[in-house]
């Protein structure tokens, strides 16, 4: 039996794009704004929670069934890049798409998005439940697994700017609860990885012990058609919670006053237009738009920066790194260990966003937000103190074989007890998970905070601007960090990244 110890699993939080008319209010209603936005009704942070988990749980099914999507690539040159791929391709899609749900975002209504968003990424995931049944060559599988991903990447970038920009509205609370719920999702369904990977050993046993053949391409089919059909029914359901949602009064009273000011700017402007016949926006409204886009990110940029780095650091070294590190142990199996490091590392991711709901550990201070995100860059040294091992190395996963380092890493695990060494390596998971949720969310709920961030000086109009500027550092973060594992794994396993 083959195991697979180099799968990468992360979620892949993506970008809000701002979507708020200019709205000039003075200091009186912004106070009013900010404190409604500090207590909001319990219904409404559970709604902004499972539109959290909707956006990023179409990718981590698809993460969760790379086994499935391997064993389709067997015997082809395409599996021992298939993952690398997936992740650069998803996320270089997504920041593309996001520039164009920019520019669009004025002239669009975000509730209308959060229902198309949702409705394509439900049908796109249907298409992957659909492909259990199938068998393609592997080249053309290879190309539309990549095809699927790249198409939930442009939904998923128009869903979650529309999300992020209604719950920037709500406040932090709400924004708390989305980011929440991204982790969350994570967390389930790298649970159900490890579930499925216990079956699989004991399947292996069992069918060892009975001198039988185990066959592990049927197992991972049938798991990977319950992640995706799952997946797909539970898009379903996020849209009716959106259409709940749209009905409370607390979205007429919060979101629904700046929908109507958009549009009656658009007619406006559209009124204007017909009135010149130019078929065109003037370059007055182009110009202050650019200005209030830049004035707001120079504002904000300490915010921006800090996000930015802390996902260029966590995708730079997870998977790549944290995959190739074997247990030291002989009694834990290496798939068990690989599927129990993507728990980790979610459950830390969680914990994290959910200590942002206790007041007193919140940080608003952009320099020492920027401060934690530079200190987490520590962690890729640590990591490379444990047991790292080739990803193409030609040796059984049960069996140890050679470290990159002996120098190095042989002395620094050497040092404890085999079983404590891969305990400890398990705490500096959980530890960098825990950082990567903590910072990401103080970043996300200070950079459009009316009452925290006085560089936004209380214009409810630069609200959801703040967040989308910032939210696009984190999917710059993203793009940067997944380019950079291809280096990182380059370097660890002295090989051409790209085809090995």
């Amino acid at each position: 039996m083959t195991i697979e110890t180099d799968a990468i699993y992360h979620p892949i939080p993506q970008a809000p794009v701002a979507s708020n008319p200019v709205l000039d209010l003075d200091d009186d209603e912004a106070e009013q704004h900010v404190s409604s936005n500090e207590s909001i009704d319990a219904t409404v942070r559970w709604i902004h929670f499972i539109l959290g988990c909707s956006v990023l749980l179409p990718w981590n099914a698809m993460i969760t069934a790379t086994p499935y999507f391997l064993s389709r690539l067997a015997g082809s040159p395409l599996k021992n890049t298939f993952s690398s791929y997936l992740s650069i391709t998803f996320t270089a899609s997504n920041f593309g798409f996001l520039a164009h749900a920019t520019i669009t975002a004025k002239q669009s209504n975000s509730s209308r998005r959060v229902f198309l968003g949702t409705s394509h990424i439900a049908v796109l995931t249907l298409l992957l439940t659909l492909s259990t049944y199938t068998h393609l060559p592997p080249s053309t599988f290879f190309t539309l697994t990549l095809l699927n991903g790249t198409l939930q990447a442009a939904a998923g970038s128009y869903l979650q700017t529309a999300v992020v920009a209604i719950a920037s509205l709500f406040g932090p609370p709400a924004m708390q609860a989305v980011m929440s719920g991204q982790a969350a999702v994570g967390v389930v369904v790298s649970a159900v990885q490890l579930l499925s990977a216990v079956a699989s050993v004991r399947a292996a046993k069992a069918a060892k012990v009975l001198g039988e053949e185990y066959d592990e391409g049927k197992a991972e089919e049938r798991a990977a058609f319950l992640f995706f059909a799952l997946s797909t029914l539970f898009l379903v359901a996020t849209m009716g919670a959106q259409a709940y949602l749209v009905r409370m009064p607390a979205y007429r009273r919060v979101v629904q006053p700046v929908e109507s000011a958009k549009i009656g700017e658009e007619e406006e402007r559209t009124g204007l237009i017909a009135g010149r016949g130019d078929g065109g926006r003037s370059e007055v409204e182009e110009q202050d738009e650019k200005g209030r886009i830049w004035r707001v990110a120079k504002a904000n940029v300490i915010y921006e920066v800090a996000v930015f780095y802390v996902f260029v650091v966590t995708l730079a070294v997870f998977p790549p790194i944290t995959t190739s590190i074997t247990p030291l142990s002989p009694s834990i199996h290496p798939l068990l260990f690989t599927s129990a490091h993507f728990l980790i590392f979610n459950a830390g991711d969680l914990s994290g966003r959910l200590l942002c709901s206790f007041p007193r550990l919140l940080v608003w201070d952009p320099r020492k937000l920027l401060a934690g995100s530079v200190l987490r860059t520590l962690f890729i040294p640590l990591f490379l103190l444990c047991n790292v091992q080739r990803p193409t190395s030609p040796s059984p996963p049960s069996v140890p074989v050679v470290p990159l380092h002996p120098s190095l890493i042989t002395r620094a695990a050497g040092a404890l007890p085999p079983l404590t060494a891969d305990l400890a390596f398990l705490l500096l998971l959980l530890l960098f998970g825990l950082s990567n949720g903590y910072l990401s969310s103080l970043c996300m709920m200070a950079a459009p905070s009316l009452q925290h961030n006085a560089r936004l000086k209380g214009r409810r109009g630069d609200v959801d601007v703040a967040a989308t500027i910032a939210s696009f550092c984190l999917v710059g973060g993203l793009a940067v960090g997944s380019a950079a594992s291809f280096l990182v794994r380059g370097w660890v396993c002295g090989c051409n990244p790209f085809r090995e």
